[in-house]
């Protein structure tokens, strides 16, 4: 599907583009105070073959990858620190029990793992057992038709939180039984856009979300451009920040949004004090030139980009490999990371 949206784009290049002469509405970072160089460790696992690992979460002594295109289950737990295998679970099918897909997950507790299943428009809940070396389905939640294709969520103590993939809101409070209860703000985008193409604009504008429920952070970053956006619960502050590459950049086909910019964020992870997110910066064109080579280009971010809760810049770690999910542990200065182009797909950082 990537592939055939770059082919497309060779097509519509005479198609005007929905980024044309924006105005400057949002703050912007250009430089990062510090910056550091550091290298993985491969952690070593001989049980599980992974074909695209997405995400991780650690918890305790449990650590959880998802897979995102694995022929079996979609999620993996393994003790931790130790990284041997518990179970597999979340078996990818058409059953009843079954999983269609796997978008992501939230590893709250043992007992509270949520795994997101973006085609049956379910958020299941799971618990694991170390001892037992099992994984239990404990309930589904079937979503409201009227949040379409869901991609990311968060759960907390009281509700979902799910980013709106219609254009009209930026997200949404979900109860647990999966309705609709609050739609909260709008794109930041600088671009005003007619109401027809609002479904191109969600998906251009398509965020990876975390939440930290201790200082009550919401934050969002986008997987196209560079923008970034702090939702402060407590204090009912919103903040928006562009990078150098501003925006989601796409040319609207038949309420279709195909991306023209670049390749922006992988993953977001706040932590008490910081918010950590994983960034590309690879432009669509070198990825199409890659493709019309013969060439594969490389997937996943070499960066890591550390803000405070206001976004204020504040670290950046250049990588020796790519990498896609993280969870930071601040408290011993690791992070561990997934690698989709390494056969020891799973890392760790010392920062």
């Amino acid at each position: 599907m990537k592939r055939f949206a770059y082919i497309l784009l060779i097509g519509i290049s005479a198609i005007i583009s929905c980024t044309d002469s924006p105005g400057t509405r949002y703050p912007r970072y250009s430089t990062f105070p510090n910056e550091k160089a550091i290298s993985a460790r491969v952690i070593d696992l001989d049980t599980v073959f992974f074909r695209y690992p997405f995400r991780v979460a650690v918890k305790d002594s449990i650590a959880i990858v998802m897979d995102l295109h694995n022929t079996d289950y979609f999620f993996h737990a393994f003790t931790y620190p130790n990284w041997k295998h518990i179970v597999s679970f979340g078996k990818r099918g058409e059953g009843p029990e079954e999983m269609l897909s796997a978008e992501t997950f939230r590893f709250n507790s043992p007992d509270s793992i949520y795994a997101l299943d973006a085609n049956k428009m379910q958020i299941s809940r799971w618990a694991v057992s170390a001892e037992n070396y099992s994984a239990t389905r404990q309930e589904v939640i079937q979503l409201d038709k009227s949040l379409v294709r869901s991609l990311d969520f968060y759960a907390t103590d009281s509700c979902f939180l799910i980013p709106d993939y219609l254009g009209e809101h930026r997200y949404w409070q979900v109860d647990y039984s999966g309705k609709p209860i609050k739609s909260i703000g709008k794109i930041p985008s600088e671009t005003d856009f007619t109401q027809e193409i609002r479904p191109a604009l969600a998906q251009a504008w398509r965020s990876f979300i975390d939440y930290n429920p201790h200082n009550g952070i919401f934050a969002m970053v986008t997987q196209l451009g560079e923008s970034i956006e702090i939702y402060n619960t407590k204090e009912n502050t919103h903040t928006v920040l562009y990078g150098p590459n501003g925006e989601p950049q796409f040319k609207n086909v038949k309420g279709e949004g195909f991306p023209t910019g670049i390749m922006g964020f992988s993953d977001i992870v706040i932590t008490d004090e910081h918010i950590y997110s994983v960034f590309q910066g690879v432009r669509f064109k070198d990825k199409l030139a890659s493709y019309q080579q013969g060439k594969k280009p490389e997937d996943g971010g070499r960066y890591i980009y550390v803000f405070d809760l206001k976004g204020n810049p504040i670290q950046k770690y250049t990588l020796d490999k790519p990498i896609y999910g993280i969870d930071v542990n601040e408290k011993t200065k690791t992070i561990i990371a997934t690698c989709v182009e390494s056969d020891e797909p799973i890392m760790e950082f010392k920062i």
